[in-house]
């Protein structure tokens, strides 16, 4: 049967339609590699399904370079770590921290190469160290160094992406790294830890992994907002229910080697290493703890001279109005 539908009608709907897609297109996410029981979603379609945008997926080697995209406009919600989020709130790029991703542990280290003869942190003195400049491994780095008492100019440290360290790693140029996946893994392969994020923490120099949104992009799109975080809290949920059960289906694990780049065999013990909180946890974690860790971390920043100031107050970045129990 022909339906004769008035042509100012179709019209109409073409242009609802044009504009819903052009709507649901403007959506880009950055990601990294780590990893996370989320990126089980990302690999699923979940997180466009909950949404209902068009999600454009971009790899980020770190978190420097996802501020600079999200302070551009180009990226509207992304992952980085707590010192590149810190540095980037001190220079008031207009973000929400409305997520924490993982409080990290064994994912981030520091490693040294064998043959660098760096049995002891004292040996650190004089070597190469390699590490993203204003990412959660350099804070952590700068933080162990005071930690183990070395002035940090007697020791030379290059600011390198992950690619760069795996290559450089691989050619013998650099004598240690503190890094995260992929090239955590690879410095393993012939390198021995030094100390991990989450030995540090316990020396009052805790990092996190956190999810922002642009401010502009959270005030019209407050749903995406809400179901992107509900998301990612079921998929922690689901994997901290029963980390075994989890592991042992082979889906799971697949899906987190091709977006992290991961070894299988390293997954058990790199998802082990962190703190995925869930929604309870969230909403009490979005206050005042996130606050003072990132006023924290400002201080020692500017300490070491890599932001200008530290502001009064943090709190306007961080927010818990998108977590939903």
């Amino acid at each position: 049967m022909k339906l004769n539908v008035p042509l100012r009608l179709l019209a109409a709907a073409s242009l609802a339609a044009a504009s819903f897609l052009a709507q649901a297109a403007d959506l880009t996410v950055a990601y990294q590699t780590t990893v996370d029981p989320a990126k089980v979603a990302q690999a699923d379609g979940a997180y466009e399904k909950a949404t209902r945008a068009d999600i454009s997926w971009r790899k980020f080697d770190n978190g420097a370079d996802i501020i600079a995209a999200i302070a551009s406009g180009d990226v509207q919600i992304g992952y980085l770590g707590s010192s590149p989020l810190t540095a980037a709130i001190t220079r008031k790029v207009p973000v929400e921290t409305f997520l924490i991703a993982t409080q990290i542990g064994a994912a981030e280290a520091l490693v040294a190469r064998e043959g660098s003869g760096i049995k002891t942190p004292q040996d650190l003195i004089g070597k190469k160290i390699a590490v993203p400049f204003v990412s959660t491994g350099h804070y952590s780095l700068l933080a162990a160094l005071k930690h183990w008492n070395i002035d940090p100019s007697k020791v030379t440290v290059l600011n390198l992406a992950p690619p760069a360290i795996i290559a450089a790693w691989k050619r013998g140029d650099i004598d240690a790294t503190y890094v995260w996946d992929p090239a955590l893994g690879v410095a393993k392969e012939n390198g021995k830890v030094l100390i991990t994020s989450g030995e540090l923490a316990k020396f009052g120099a805790p990092t996190f992994d956190a999810w922002i949104v642009r401010k502009d992009f959270a005030e019209k799109h407050p749903e995406i907002v809400t179901a992107f975080a509900k998301v990612t809290l079921d998929a922690y949920a689901d994997y901290r229910k029963d980390p075994k059960a989890w592991l042992a289906n082979q889906s799971n694990v697949d899906k987190l080697v091709k977006l992290s780049g991961a070894k299988a065999s390293d997954i058990p013990l790199l998802l082990q290493g962190n703190v995925y909180p869930l929604a309870a946890d969230q909403v009490s974690d979005l206050g005042a703890p996130t606050t003072k860790a990132i006023t924290d971390t400002a201080v020692f920043l500017k300490e070491q001279g890599k932001v200008e100031a530290v502001l009064p107050d943090y709190a306007p970045y961080v927010s818990a109005k998108y977590i939903t129990n």
